[in-house]
């Protein structure tokens, strides 16, 4: 098979993902140009990304890529689509893919208007340890699961793996909740560590998630801290009838109902005199609960999980199999609006409602 090929659109923090990931699996994906729309920004933007750089959507199609990646600003996003559904162009977009509901719905009117083909790089699914944490479920390992506390992702990506984790498929559910406001020192930011002991104001938002069939999801986030943090981590707990993931423990019943506890194992390569520096996989036991596709790659979890989706893109464009549909981004995203609305209300309870997507 030959390599993978895709055009860009944006230039900014998140775009750059793209581009490293093109550049560092080059024997996978082809990076064909980079629209950037501003002439001088887009002449500074090639000479500093090493990338082809047009300036029109026109330009973008003539290197005839495979699909487009669109990495824009939030607000526009909305406002993108419809131009690259009507050109027939297939779109690997960013999310989220709308900010208010209206623009959800107009967003879904013309992808079935115009047959849109799309798939939304919402990645933490991808993400190894997220992956090795679903691969215990699909395996039955907990039995049917029940009720999830996740305090990792903020909005619109911890829906997405609210929703994934319980199997709660298109159900309606009731939110409630209230957001708290707490003092915590900086120790680490997108330009690296910090040490000059800055304390800022931070929050932390309590939600409860309760779901039609009865499945319960613990919603905590602090936000920025939570992302950026050596004292403020992340914390995962999945039950179901027959076991429990307790972030890097699993705890679960044998056929003959004997109570198994277990460790994951997070396998890299580089590490302890060993050269190679990528990650490999991610083991329960004896059994590989998670391999990546992109073994010896230098990519760290984000780039793997941004990387595994554009490998899916392609293999929705050849088979017309969803890994992460626009109605899925739609769904989680109209729930993370309710969430904020139920913060805005504090402890007063908000009931979803069937939208068009479903």
């Amino acid at each position: 098979m030959g390599r993978i090929r895709f055009g860009l659109i944006g230039s900014g923090w998140r775009a750059e993902f793209y581009i490293r990931i093109a550049q560092a699996v080059q024997d996978v994906f082809e990076l064909t140009a980079v629209v950037v729309r501003d002439e001088k920004k887009g002449r500074d933007f090639a000479e500093r990304m090493k990338v082809k750089v047009v300036n029109t959507l026109e330009e973008l199609q003539r290197t005839e890529p495979e699909y487009v990646v669109l990495a824009v600003k939030r607000g526009i996003i909305s406002e993108y689509l419809p131009k690259l559904f009507e050109k027939g162009i297939p779109v690997l977009c960013e999310t989220p893919p709308g900010e208010k509901v209206e623009a959800l719905e107009s967003v879904w009117k013309n992808y079935k208007r115009f047959n849109g083909r799309i798939q939304v790089a919402e990645q933490y699914f991808a993400q190894p340890l997220y992956a090795a944490w679903y691969q215990a479920i699909v395996d039955g390992k907990l039995g049917e699961v029940q009720n999830i506390n996740i305090s990792a992702l903020h909005g619109y990506h911890g829906v997405s793996i609210i929703r994934r984790f319980l199997q709660a498929g298109w159900g309606n559910c009731r939110i409630y909740g209230k957001r708290f406001w707490f003092d915590v020192t900086e120790t680490y930011g997108r330009e690296g560590m910090a040490f000059d002991g800055k304390v800022f104001k931070c929050s932390r938002d309590r939600l409860t998630l309760e779901f039609e069939n009865g499945k319960v999801a613990y919603f905590d986030f602090s936000d920025p801290a939570q992302y950026h943090s050596f004292i403020r981590t992340r914390q995962l707990t999945v039950q179901g009838i027959r076991g429990e993931i307790d972030d890097m423990t699993i705890r679960y019943l044998t056929d003959e109902n004997v109570p198994v506890t277990q460790e994951l194992n997070r396998i890299d390569l580089g590490v302890y005199n060993n050269q190679e520096w990528s990650h490999f996989g991610i083991m329960l036991g004896e059994e590989f609960l998670y391999k990546t596709p992109f073994p010896n790659a230098r990519l760290n979890d984000d780039e793997i999980a941004v990387a595994t989706c554009m490998l899916k893109m392609k293999e929705y464009l050849d088979t017309g199999t969803d890994f992460y549909s626009l109605q899925d981004a739609l769904q989680d995203m109209y729930f993370s609006l309710k969430m904020e609305e139920a913060l805005g209300e504090p402890n007063r309870e908000v009931r979803t409602e069937s939208r068009i997507w479903v």
